[in-house]
């Protein structure tokens, strides 16, 4: 449990980092045009960087505005601007620790109530206190284990 702990925190340090960046509205013609054109650099210009064709770039700025370009693709364009790519994962809940809250929880409430409803078949449904404190427990139990089931 504590080296998931750990790997957990650190993940969570190295998404810090992005947390601003993931705000960032995309362009909507990609990256590489939107730089490209920014810094004053022609198609042929960067064509002849990448040692490729004018039209073999075109193909690239319409793959990265569709999302089908690699990300090797990326890094050597990049390069050729004398840039650098990165690319990272964010949770969108804010951390991997509220992430993992949030999985816990869905997970939990669904197992209490399974339970609950069988026990209400049985005529033994506890009341809403006793049911919201064994979720709370549940949850707990399960951040700590963070079972494979949680990604299910």
């Amino acid at each position: 449990m504590e080296k998931k702990n750990i790997a957990i925190d650190q993940i969570n340090e190295k998404m810090k980092a992005f947390a601003t960046a993931s705000k960032i509205d995309l362009p909507s013609l990609g990256w590489i045009k939107y730089i490209r054109t920014g810094l004053g650099m022609s198609l042929q210009q960067l064509a002849s960087r990448l040692n490729i064709t004018k039209q073999s770039l075109q193909k690239i700025e319409t793959r990265e505005q569709i999302g089908t370009v690699t990300i090797n693709t990326l890094k050597d364009v990049a390069e050729a601007m004398d840039m650098k790519l990165i690319y990272a994962f964010v949770a969108k809940d804010g951390s991997v620790h509220q992430l993992i809250e949030r999985k816990a929880k869905e997970l939990a409430t669904e197992i209490v109530s399974r339970t609950e409803q069988t026990m209400k078949l049985e005529n033994q449904q506890n009341n809403a206190i006793r049911i919201k404190k064994a979720i709370q427990e549940r949850i707990v139990s399960i951040k700590n284990e963070i079972p494979k089931p949680l990604w299910d």
